[in-house]
């Protein structure tokens, strides 16, 4: 079924193209099969042997793909996707083949419906947060489906916000129980013996896991985000009320109903809090003149009433809670689709405008009113007999379940009131407005909602395999009395009489509506309390003021901490880790035992020099010279690499050093000559402190993780392996390429990321521009001129002589392609002849370090460089349009064609019946060379070594040929 969603959803916007609105026919046979599928199942065979799967999914943590298929999942799940095929049908007609995003919208519609399948199917606690967070994000693009709507905005941002901090909070509530159950399974959990003896460490876990359910569900005091929910289009507002995402928190206190019966304290407060907000959503829908409004706080008032009865947790509790949210589904889906025609056919939802629409569109006012009554639990509908299934079990059980019977009933007077406002509002005549035309209204638009709405009168007849199929749930909760029935007949009794009495109030305040009203506007605090006061009242103003606090807090912390001043930026993270590091140090001993100060005498000259290098760039002024001085620092740790015995890391530190000194002198062409001024002198020690309590906190860091070692090395343990499983007797290599080969793969793209990074920042247009090659240029072409009102001795000129111009006709050469294309003053002989002679040299030297890597020192990261560098000097000498002759190709090209061939290095052996990035090493005989072996990590090096001269050719092109444009324009413009 989630495989199916996935697929549909995919090809939802390409269908909507072909077919426009008529591709949700195809579209709603995914989950109509789905709900086909489920409701050839028996519930009672899931409550004893529930369908389950696993596939490992992250097994270093426990987290399986686990899905679990029993009987409160299957109603769920039958919700889900019985509702959401009727809405995708009813979407046909109610979008024009014209609307806006409409294949972007059908794509997300499916997968919510899939993500909510997913949602109550998932058994794993990660797999659960998963699907539950995939709810938010596609009800949030749902909702803020019209972009050019601020209130559209408004309401997806509400509740991404509002849902998103609660699924964080049960995500830390479901973590917290996974651990002592010692399993992420939540069916495991719930059964665990420990809630039996819960202390306050399981009610709080419980507690959080809760918040999440009230966020999601819309209750107070989170119930602001689900009215404001209704700019969406009205068909999600159909699936979202009945079928997905605000059922999702009632199921999850469905779901923990098992511990939550050990637990009286949280059953308490969750009642509490689902009670007053049936009595908020109730009253405020009372107050609407929008019908499709009034719906949506009756969705507030009805997931009030259902988390209220769910979260008594009991056997009869449970079972009439799924009743009721059946219930739920099958009148408020109908109702919103109704609303949805209203508001296309007449083009308005104000019921003070609405007159006679009954008798224009009387199928419709049908519908509407059946879906209306049974929300209201008018008998014999099917809403009426789980309300009083309700009434009677919170009757039988005593206790404080009377009071919260007492409460539920207040609500449910107000449900009775709003509802006939509804009907009335919605079908019947409104005063002094003038009456509606009648439209012609197709049977494909009033046939979904009709088809659901049918479910209030079906139902009826089934209630008693009805609630066979629910106790199968139930029954693992434990009974606190007289077994409650599904009842079309009611016995005589304090329930029954209840009802009535509900629906003699509720009509009774219907018939006051006037002095309600009136009631509503004296008791509202925009009349009587200040400003403070009315945002502690409405929920949504007060979410708002509390963004708005978030936002100045946030300005303040930023200016506090975020001055764009890089040294006081990094002087800020400094201190921070200095006095994270400096208590635990205090604890330990002055220094380690096994402290050894120098291994070899080279050593002490290499120290004190790498040391006074670092403290010359301190001190430096001049950034050129600043750069030299980290240099040989670097040139200095090589030679510690070197002096240890790790040729490998030195050559790769070298060439590293290098290359960044190349990068660093081109970029210092765009800076200043000098650093800033000085800091005072107090700021200067300040500074000289935090730098010298850096180096001893890391130092003694350092230290002391390598007195913390208790196993063996890996080194000596990989020789054997490198030559055995590798190939290759160069351990360092052979570990990069292949046992940590999905490192290097990270590595690279990191690589491949940065180099974009660079590009963008500096290239002000297209980046992939035509490469610019000397056959391209006019014959007397030159850049980096001086200008022309500045002296030039004539042998100079001379040097830059044309083969026409030269006496006698001797042939005239170069030592570099693109040679002439620098000014004279700006050429130099000697550079060009180390040039031609070191490149092909250094070029050799490259392929070299790439093939013999993985016996010696080298590979394709060191080989990489060593080509990057050559390049580098081609440029260096030559100017960009020598970088072009020397590499006529894009820098991306390289990239893209390195990171392939790396991928190509992993995916081969899978197609070769092995598995990702398998070694293998065949063994070819050469006349005259003898016995060669050519390792298949080979490929993937040959990759990283693409991918790093693609990096070196994007900054030399980028820092260097691009920065060498700008200011070639900056010269031709003064």
């Amino acid at each position: 079924m989630l495989l199916a969603h996935m697929v549909a959803a995919l090809v939802g916007p390409l269908l909507v193209r072909r077919l426009g609105r008529n591709a949700f026919y195809p579209l709603a046979l995914v989950p109509g099969a789905s709900a086909l599928w489920l409701a050839t199942l028996d519930p009672r065979t899931l409550a004893e042997s529930p369908r389950e799967i696993a596939v490992s999914w992250i097994p270093a943590f426990g987290i399986d793909l686990a899905f679990r298929l029993d009987t409160l999942s299957w109603v769920l799940a039958l919700i889900a996707t019985g509702i959401g095929a009727i809405v995708l049908l009813y979407c046909a007609r109610y979008f024009k083949d014209t609307e806006p995003g409409l294949g972007r919208f059908a794509a997300l519609l499916t997968a919510f419906a899939g993500a909510m399948v997913g949602l109550v199917l998932a058994d794993d606690v990660m797999v659960l947060y998963t699907f539950w967070e995939l709810t938010t994000v596609f009800s949030y693009l749902l909702v803020g489906h019209y972009q050019d709507k601020q209130a559209s905005r408004r309401a997806a941002l509400n509740a991404l916000i509002s849902t998103t901090a609660g699924g964080l909070a049960m995500l830390v509530g479901l973590l917290m129980v996974a651990a002592p159950a010692g399993s992420m399974r939540l069916s495991v959990i719930v059964a665990d013996p420990m809630w039996e003896q819960a202390g306050p460490y399981l009610i709080t876990a419980m507690a959080l896991m809760l918040v999440g359910a009230t966020s999601k569900s819309a209750l107070v005091p989170t119930h602001f985000w689900l009215p404001g929910a209704m700019a969406a289009p009205t068909p999600v507002s159909a699936y979202l009320h009945a079928a997905a995402m605000v059922k999702a928190g009632v199921y999850l206190i469905l779901r923990v109903a098992p511990a939550l019966t050990h637990l009286e304290v949280v059953t308490i407060v969750l009642a509490a809090v689902g009670a007053a907000t049936m009595l908020v959503g109730g009253w405020r829908a009372l107050r609407q003149t929008d019908i499709k409004l009034l719906l949506a706080y009756g969705t507030v008032s009805q997931l009030g009433f259902l988390a209220a009865v769910a979260g008594v947790a009991t056997h009869d509790a449970v079972m009439v809670a799924l009743a009721m949210l059946i219930a739920h589904a099958v009148f408020k889906a109908p109702l919103f689709m109704v609303v949805g025609i209203i508001d296309k056919m007449f083009g308005t939802r104000d019921l003070r405008v609405l007159s006679g629409v009954g008798r224009a569109a009387p199928i419709i006012a049908v519908i509407g009113t059946v879906s209306a009554a049974s929300m209201a639990a008018v008998p014999p509908l099917y809403g009426f007999v789980a309300k009083e299934a309700i009434y009677t079990a919170l009757w039988s059980a005593g206790g404080w379940q009377r009071l919260l019977l007492i409460a539920l009933i207040a609500g449910s007077i107000l449900t009775v009131a709003y509802s006939w406002r509804f009907v009335r509002g919605a079908f019947g005549p409104a005063p002094g407005a003038p009456r509606v035309a009648t439209p012609r209204i197709s049977v494909l638009y009033w046939l979904p909602p009709a088809a659901v709405a049918l479910f209030s009168i079906v139902l009826v007849v089934a209630v008693g395999p009805l609630e066979e199929a629910l106790r199968a749930y139930s029954s693992i909760l434990p009974e606190t009395g007289t077994e409650v029935h599904l009842a079309v007949v009611p016995h005589l009794g304090i329930p029954l009489l209840a009802s009535v009495l509900t629906l003699a109030l509720g009509i009774g305040l219907s018939l006051l509506a006037r002095p309600v009203a009136s009631l509503q506007k004296k008791l509202s605090p925009q009349r009587w309390a200040d400003g403070g006061l009315v945002e502690a009242f409405d929920a949504e103003r007060g979410f708002r003021r509390m963004l708005r606090w978030t936002d100045s807090i946030s300005i303040v912390v930023t200016t506090l901490f975020q001055r764009g001043s890089l040294p006081y930026t990094l002087g800020t993270m400094l201190v921070v880790l200095i006095a994270l590091v400096t208590p635990v140090a205090l604890t330990q001993s002055p220094l380690p035992d096994n402290l050894v100060l120098f291994r070899h005498p080279l050593e002490l000259i290499v120290l004190p020099v790498a040391a006074l290098a670092a403290i010359g760039a301190a001190r430096s002024r001049r950034r050129l010279r600043a750069v030299f001085l980290i240099t040989v620092t670097g040139y200095g740790v090589a030679l510690l690499f070197l002096i240890a015995g790790a040729p490998d890391v030195a050559t790769t530190q070298v060439l590293v050093e290098t290359a960044m000194t190349v990068v660093l002198v081109l970029v210092m062409r765009r800076l200043p000559i000098h650093f800033s001024r000085r800091p005072l002198q107090i700021g200067a020690w300040g500074r000289w402190g935090i730098a010298i309590a850096t180096a001893v906190v890391l130092c003694g860091g350092t230290l002391y993780a390598a007195d913390a070692r208790y196993r063996e090395a890996l080194g000596p343990g990989l020789i054997e392996a490198a030559y055995t499983i590798g190939g290759g007797h160069n351990v360092v290599n052979v570990t990069l390429v292949d046992a940590r080969v999905w490192d290097t793969m990270g590595e690279i793209a990191v690589l491949l990321v940065v180099a974009t990074g660079v590009a963008s920042l500096i290239f002000v247009t297209r980046r992939e521009r035509p490469i610019a090659r000397v056959r391209d240029l006019d014959a007397k072409s030159s850049i980096w001129r001086r200008r022309v009102d500045s002296a030039l001795p004539q042998n100079a000129l001379d040097f830059d002589a044309r083969p026409d111009d030269v006496a006698g006709g001797n042939r005239w050469r170069t030592w570099l392609s693109a040679g002439l294309t620098l000014a004279p003053e700006r050429r130099m002989v000697v550079l060009e002849v180390i040039t031609r002679i070191a490149f092909p040299m250094m070029m050799m030297f490259s392929i070299y370090l790439l093939m013999a890597g993985h016996n010696l020192p080298g590979g394709g990261f060191a080989g990489g460089l060593v080509a990057g560098l050559a390049l580098a000097l081609r440029y260096l000498a030559g100017g960009r349009y020598e970088l072009s002759e020397a590499a006529p190709v894009q820098a991306g090209m390289v990239l893209g064609g390195g990171m392939a061939l790396a991928v190509l290095s992993g995916v081969l052996p899978v197609l070769l019946g092995g598995t990702v990035f398998a070694t293998a090493t065949p063994v070819v005989h050469v006349p005259l060379l003898g016995e060669l072996h050519f390792p298949s990590a080979l490929i993937f090096d040959t990759g990283v070594y693409l991918v790093v001269v693609g990096v070196m050719l994007d900054f030399l092109r980028s820092l260097g040929a691009q920065i060498d444009q700008q200011q070639e324009a900056e010269t031709d413009a003064r």
